[in-house]
């Protein structure tokens, strides 16, 4: 390029596009022009506002401006780096210019501020704040709430708070970038205080202040703050974007209020995944499994969060088929799963009970590479305990790479639910020569194991343990455990005595568990003390009604029969009729006492009848006891 005046120099400059340009007119200007001051300055603020910004470039022309530089050179490049995703060479710059002899002016102090907030840069922060007292930048409302914002950042909200109330005038940015940090730091009461001081002192909260208090509503699941955001909006008439209906959307759905959180989602002119998801969980939460199920297949298109939850509500609402079918189906939708997607499909099979079923979803948690995962592995034990596969919920475990102590409780309780307490003790022992410690859930298993396998010596020892050896405090399932222990023992006054002993008031599954094994042996008054203390806590128990009308009957104290079985058809108390399931050829069969809805039901009873015939030629008698009736 041939030499030009300088001002020819600038037009070119002018219509520079790229950095790559403005580097070969640097170099061209660096051979032939002899005073460099004007434009070098000119080429500082033309990299500083390219679109890509080179940091070594622009501080080796800022070396050339003269010194000390003015603010007016250098803001725009540190308001450019404040909004870079490198946030920290706004901070970089400063430091430079510092050491330049440079001083900032109060356009200067927002962006390296808003830079420190971003990178929670607190000693640089507090720096500035002092410096901008000094020079009384701190006066500009902007450099003010940017200072708040900084220390809010950084994690000091007391020092944002007093920032705050020392300003004189506060507009609606100030006021929402207070209460948003508020809720970013958990601090949701103070948020929804400092949102109602807001409201008297006659400012008006804009739609990003709306959106950050019903978001926190959300978060608190608070119905008081609900009502009153929700009157709030009514009251003033509130435009609703689709950011704040939004918002209220996921706030009534997390509370649990899914006709009003639909009222607001069919006003919704397009409708993101997240809120329909949130409606999804909302109604899943609800127990409104059908509403849930019409949102989700609404729904054109669904990411993985979407499937899983939806997974999830069927398997945690014992629907496992139905879970099992949506996950088929997001296969065939071409949507992988991760740990927390097959993780549900684990539970889901568990509560089906199916072995094959168990088989298939294992490998499919091997091909899609979640051998390693400790979750899916402790889920997986626990499924093949449920589906009756002890050996391969035993193989899961020893082939697990790693194993913490749910992996240990999850086993020990495989043992103690197949009978196979000696198993169940051996791996608590082992358990403790391995250094894990056991916790409470850990206790829940081997408890159990000696409750079912009559090992009361043992389950005693264990259960003093707890507190002597390990420090972990006995819970209601433990004392549970040590009645059931002694109950099915026939050790009654023992039994007694825990319960009479429990730091806490026994639930109803104590007090039944009692009544249950007076039942079986026969204490009928001391069943009857145990059933009207069921009673009493639960008064439509099917069990206890049941049981103290046997225990009448026994004693042939008929009125007193007919007084609980008339109460009983009053209240509409009916005893829970058992339930079998057996799988097929890949197909559940689901049966209940008396049940003739089986397309094949005549030929299942006429089975019946011949075992039961084939029973009494082997001088089986059926137990008629429970059979009480005035005849």
């Amino acid at each position: 390029m041939l030499s030009m005046p300088s001002t020819a120099v600038l037009d070119v400059l002018s219509q520079c596009k790229t950095l790559s340009h403005i580097k070969q007119l640097h170099a061209h200007i660096l051979r032939t022009v002899s005073d460099h001051n004007r434009l070098n300055t000119f080429l500082f603020n033309l990299s500083s506002s390219s679109s890509s910004i080179n940091l070594n470039y622009s501080l080796s022309l800022f070396s050339s401006l003269p010194s000390p530089p003015q603010p007016f050179l250098f803001n725009l490049l540190l308001r450019n780096l404040s909004r870079s995703s490198q946030p920290r060479a706004a901070i970089l710059f400063y430091q430079r210019i510092r050491r330049a002899g440079g001083r900032l002016d109060r356009f200067s102090f927002t962006p390296i501020l808003k830079a420190a907030a971003k990178v929670s840069a607190l000693f640089e922060g507090t720096e500035l704040h002092g410096l901008a007292l000094k020079t009384a930048a701190i006066s500009d409302p902007f450099v003010k709430t940017a200072v708040l914002d900084m220390y809010a950042c950084c994690g000091r909200i007391v020092e944002a708070r007093k920032v705050f109330d020392e300003m004189p005038q506060r507009d609606v940015v100030t006021w929402n970038t207070m209460i948003e940090r508020y809720c970013r730091c958990g601090f949701l009461d103070e948020a929804f205080k400092l949102f109602e001081e807001m409201k008297c002192c006659d400012v008006m909260p804009d739609e990003m202040i709306l959106c950050n208090i019903v978001s926190a509503c959300a978060r608190t699941c608070n119905t008081k703050y609900n009502r009153a955001i929700h009157e709030f909006l009514k009251e003033n008439g509130v435009r609703m974007d689709a950011h704040l209906l939004t918002a209220l959307v996921t706030m009534y759905a997390g509370a649990g209020c899914m006709d009003i959180a639909r009222e607001f989602y069919t006003k919704m002119p397009v409708r993101s995944l997240f809120v329909s998801t949130a409606m999804v969980s909302g109604f899943s939460k609800a127990g409104r499994l059908e509403d849930a199920r019409d949102i989700f297949d609404q729904m054109e298109k669904k990411d993985l969060v979407c499937w899983t939850t939806m997974i999830s509500a069927y398997a945690e609402s014992d629907h496992p088929e139905e879970a099992l079918r949506v996950f088929e189906e997001m296969r065939r939708y071409g949507t992988e799963p991760d740990e927390v997607a097959m993780g549900s499909v684990v539970s889901a099979c568990a509560n089906l009970g199916v072995l094959e079923k168990a088989k298939w979803v294992h490998e499919l948690t091997h091909l899609n590479g979640f051998e390693s995962s400790l979750t899916v592995n402790n889920a997986l034990v626990n499924m093949y305990a449920k589906c009756g596969g002890l050996d391969a919920a035993r193989d899961v475990f020893e082939k697990m790479p790693t194993k913490n102590v749910v992996s240990w409780s999850s086993m020990i309780n495989a043992f103690s639910m197949h009978g196979e307490a000696n198993d169940a003790l051996t791996l608590f022992a082992r358990m403790k020569q391995e250094n894990v410690e056991p916790n409470d859930v850990t206790f829940v298993g081997v408890l159990y194991g000696c409750s079912h396998s009559g090992l009361v010596e043992e389950g005693k020892k264990i259960f003093a343990s707890m507190s002597d050896e390990y420090n972990v405090t006995p819970k209601l399932e433990h004392y549970g455990c040590m009645v059931d222990l002694f109950g099915r023992a026939n050790r009654l006054p023992e039994a007694l005595e825990v319960i009479e002993s429990m730091p806490m008031a026994p639930n109803v599954v104590i007090w039944g568990s009692l009544m249950s094994a007076c039942g079986v042996h026969g204490e009928l008054e001391l069943g009857e003390f145990a059933a009207k203390h069921v009673l009493e806590l639960e008064p439509g128990h099917d069990g206890a009604l049941v049981l103290m009308s046997n225990i009448y009957a026994r004693e042939e104290r008929w009125d007193d029969v007919r007084s609980v079985r008339r109460g009983m058809e009053v209240k509409n108390v009916f005893k829970e009729r058992g339930v079998s399931r057996i799988d097929v050829n890949g197909e559940s069969h689901e049966f209940l006492i008396g049940d003739k809805r089986h397309k094949q039901s005549d030929e299942i009873y006429a089975k019946l009848k011949e075992v039961v015939s084939e029973l009494k030629l082997a001088g089986c008698v059926p137990d008629c006891g429970s059979v009480l009736v005035d005849v």
